[in-house]
């Protein structure tokens, strides 16, 4: 499914070359579901922005479906996205403009494959069936991050790529959140790559794989400590 082979990244800085990633590898297998985690800094989400094609390495290939990103250009990058992707982030970034069910099937119709039964279903179990007509504005945090995940899964993607999709709600609201994300995904047949910082988040994912210092540590490898 997602593929990093001898990827590095790094940004210029007034102080010359920052290296954020490098030479990381892994494979991500259909089906699974992997968190990312790792210190603040490590590079966990300049990792994620590469799986989405969002930002480019500047060696080593990134594998999305067996395509290379960087032979991509940049409209097909983004075309990749629509058809294979679903993002889901820290801030929910959902259209003031758009109502609940607008905004839920604004994806799978962007990606040409929006399906009334589904997204109806996704509703039902996202607890948001009443709330149709409301607008983002109108909903509770735990609401407003269960209806970025309909979103991102209403068009059914091949992989889920998501930033600490928990990490702006209370402990509870991001238990139950967490757990209907793993459920939806499992149901629709995606992948899963998420970034945590939480070994508790992480727990209940089929693998755990850490960055600390833009390098990846062995899987049985425990984080170190913060200098």
């Amino acid at each position: 499914m997602l593929e990093f082979c001898h990827v590095h990244k790094s940004y210029p800085t007034p102080q010359g070359q920052l290296k954020v990633l490098t030479d990381v590898c892994f494979k991500l297998k259909r089906g699974e579901s992997v968190a990312l985690m790792g210190e603040s800094g490590s590079g966990k989400s300049t990792l994620l922005h590469l799986a989405a094609g969002l930002d480019l390495a500047e060696q080593g290939t990134i594998y999305l479906q067996g395509q290379s990103l960087a032979q991509l250009s940049e409209s097909g990058r983004a075309q990749l996205r629509r058809e294979t992707l679903g993002l889901v982030f820290q801030q929910f970034h959902l259209v003031a403009s758009l109502n609940v069910a607008d905004n839920l099937r604004l994806q799978a119709r962007l990606a040409g494959r929006e399906d009334p039964a589904w997204s109806a279903q996704l509703l039902e179990r996202l607890g948001l069936m009443d709330y149709q007509g409301h607008y983002p504005e109108q909903l509770s945090g735990g609401q407003q991050q269960r209806l970025a995940i309909g979103r991102a899964l209403a068009p059914r993607p091949a992989l889920i790529l998501a930033d600490e999709p928990t990490g702006n709600l209370d402990e509870t609201t991001a238990e139950g959140v967490l757990a209907l994300l793993l459920e939806l995904v499992a149901d629709s047949e995606s992948s899963l790559l998420m970034v945590t910082h939480s070994p508790k988040v992480a727990a209940p994912l089929t693998k755990q794989v850490v960055l600390h210092r833009g390098q990846l540590l062995a899987p049985s490898a425990a984080l170190p400590q913060s200098d």
